[in-house]
C-alpha cells in the first residue's frame, strides 16, 4: 500500500500539459497505425511519471484499450475491417492478453524489461525488412 501511496503525486500544470501531449502522440500512432500505442506509452510513463516498469505496463493496457476501441470502428465504419480475421486473431489476442496480464503480475520487472525491448527490437527488425 505504502508504494502506490508514493506513485499517486501531484502533477503540477506543465506535467499535465506533457501528459497530454504525450497521450495526443499515443492516440495518433495507434489510430494511424492501427496500434503501436503502447509502445510508446510504456517508455512514457516510466520516464514522465517516473513510474515501475510493472504499473507503466497495467498503466498502458488501460490507457490502450478504449483508443484501440474507438480505432477499431472508425476502421469498420469506413469499411477497411474484414470478419474473419477479426473474429480468429482478436480470439488470440483475448486469450494471450489475459495470459500476459497474470505473467506480469508473476515475473520480475527486469526480465518483463527485457521481454519489451526484445519485441520492441523484433519489430524493428521486422519493419525494415
Amino acid at each position: 500500500m505504502k508504494q502506490k501511496k508514493q506513485n499517486q503525486q501531484k502533477l503540477t500544470f506543465k506535467s499535465k500539459l506533457i501528459l497530454m501531449l504525450c497521450g495526443a502522440v499515443i492516440g495518433f500512432i495507434n489510430g494511424f497505425f492501427g496500434g503501436g500505442g503502447g509502445m510508446v506509452c510504456v517508455p512514457l510513463l516510466e520516464k514522465v511519471l517516473h513510474l515501475p516498469n510493472k504499473y507503466s505496463h497495467a498503466t498502458a493496457i488501460v490507457v490502450i484499450l478504449p483508443i484501440s476501441f474507438i480505432s477499431a470502428v472508425i476502421y469498420f465504419l469506413s469499411g477497411n475491417l474484414q470478419s474473419i480475421p477479426f473474429l480468429t486473431v482478436g480470439a488470440g489476442v483475448l486469450v494471450g492478453g489475459i495470459v500476459g496480464s497474470f505473467a506480469l503480475k508473476f515475473l520480475p520487472p527486469k526480465f518483463v524489461r527485457v521481454i519489451f525491448v526484445l519485441v520492441m527490437f523484433a519489430g524493428g527488425i521486422r519493419l525494415l525488412f
